[in-house]
């Protein structure tokens, strides 16, 4: 008959006569949930989907246990008898009065109007060879009489488009794309143009476009083409960071600009995109000691909490337009 394993992690049936050293696979620690992060104190690997941690592989080989553990021993219930006449073994003190500390003042939440400061950009070594190795040599004469043709495969610059040049027929072809800005807002993804709003970022990047025109092959047309990248966030006691995953970024046309509350971010990467993005802080920070990492891969955003205290949000949410009353005629019956 087929036993139930209690090992953490396997939750199979086995034979007992087949019950090898290696025939379990769980894990021997306890589960840890920090910060959102889940997983095993036994191995590194940490998920924030529940369903997830559920499925982690356990990291142990060993046999089939089908011992139930142990539940927790829940505390006597006493009468009041034995209350009673443990109350009087205890010793007794004489009683003082005292009073509560004052609770601290927080600091008052300054003015969002006032003037922005750029904060301290600094350039890793990593980002300076990448931006080195991207700068080919000057292109000779012929090289630029070539510049105008668009090669088969040249992906169209419109916001929202997925097509590709196959040809002077591609040219016929209606575009789809959006002609506004993406805006990322309280873990919402939209284009200004449709906002159609969804909070996955693949759902928001095969949204189709809601204005129709013609395909831009060429980026000297395009020009500097805005497009969203993927960011998130954590905190620390004293401090908030914003990672930006954007590749190859250029320190010499990239700012970021913050004030007690407000952070503008303005990004130029790989060459012709931008990145722009503006946030409403929930908390104040210290803008002195708040600055900027810039690495090939990503942009750090480090700020410095203006008191060490716990953020619920890393935006402020807007207030609500209060609803307008309507007047009511009312007629006097007699």
């Amino acid at each position: 008959m087929s036993l139930l394993c209690y090992n953490k992690g396997c939750g199979q049936r086995f034979e007992p006569d087949a019950n090898a050293d290696d025939a379990c696979t769980y894990h021997p620690g306890v589960p840890v949930f920090h910060d959102a992060l889940k997983g095993w104190s036994c191995c590194k690997r940490r998920t924030t989907d529940f369903s997830d941690f559920l499925n982690i592989v356990g990291c142990t080989k060993g046999k089939h246990n089908n011992e139930k553990p142990r539940e927790p021993v829940k505390p006597e219930v006493k009468t009041a008898s034995e209350k009673t006449e443990l109350a009087e073994l205890k010793p007794k003190f004489e009683e003082h009065i005292i009073q509560a500390p004052k609770p601290v003042e927080t600091i008052k939440r300054p003015s969002s109007d006032e003037p922005m400061t750029r904060l301290q950009l600094k350039v890793s070594s990593s980002l300076k060879q990448a931006l080195d190795q991207l700068k080919l040599p000057a292109e000779n004469e012929q090289d630029k009489e070539h510049d105008d043709e668009i090669k088969v495969g040249t992906l169209c610059n419109n916001g929202g488009c997925s097509k590709s040049f196959a040809g002077p027929q591609s040219n016929e072809d209606v575009c789809l794309f959006h002609s506004g800005v993406p805006i990322f807002h309280e873990g919402m993804k939209y284009w200004s143009c449709c906002k159609r709003k969804t909070s996955d970022f693949n759902t928001f990047l095969s949204q189709e476009g809601c204005t129709k025109g013609s395909h831009m092959w060429t980026k000297k047309d395009a020009g500097k083409k805005v497009i969203p990248c993927r960011h998130d966030w954590h905190q620390t006691g004293g401090g908030i960071t914003i990672s930006i995953y954007a590749k190859n970024s250029v320190p010499e046309l990239s700012y970021v600009e913050a004030n007690s509350t407000i952070l503008k971010i303005h990004i130029v990467f790989e060459g012709e995109k931008e990145f722009h993005q503006k946030v409403n802080l929930w908390g104040v920070i210290d803008v002195k000691r708040s600055y900027v990492n810039m690495t090939a891969t990503k942009i750090e955003v480090m700020m410095r909490k203006a008191e060490p205290m716990s953020w619920a949000r890393l935006e402020l949410p807007l207030p609500k337009p209060e609803p307008e009353q309507k007047d009511v005629m009312v007629n006097d019956q007699e």
